[in-house]
């Protein structure tokens, strides 16, 4: 499996087992894939860029990842309690990653905003990982 297969399935992992997140957000409402018709708030695993990161004697890769916290509670406030809640389950969390080696994954920016409409607020939760073959 790819090191940007088996970390998205860590982050994943983590995220869906962190009480904190999970009872702000009322439950698992954490998706790789968007629903139809979600519940709010909710979270979803969103863009990925992936860079060689390989040095003379160990294969790696350069990871960013990019989460989106959805909210439709009034304000931003919702949306930046529940990225901060992301931000601390992931921030160099350790990781176990099948056939890969973690060696870091570091919260690098947050962007909220109100998404078109005027209804819903959209947190970008940014992290950078770097992960080794092995």
């Amino acid at each position: 499996m790819s090191a940007a297969n088996e970390l998205r399935k860590a982050v994943f992992a983590a995220l869906t087992t962190d009480a904190a997140l999970l009872a702000a957000l009322g439950g698992a409402r954490i998706h790789d894939v968007p629903p139809a018709a979600p519940d709010f708030p909710y979270v979803t695993l969103g863009e990925a860029q992936l860079s060689d990161w390989s040095t003379a004697t160990e294969a790696g890769h350069e990871h960013r990842l990019t989460l989106s916290v959805w909210s439709r509670q009034g304000g931003h406030s919702e949306a930046h309690a529940i990225a901060d809640l992301v931000q601390q389950a992931l921030h160099d969390a350790p990781l176990a990653l099948a056939g890969h080696r973690l060696v870091n994954l570091r919260f690098s920016s947050a962007e909220i905003r109100r998404e078109a409409g005027g209804r819903t607020y959209r947190a970008l939760v940014r992290f950078r990982a770097v992960t080794e073959t092995g």
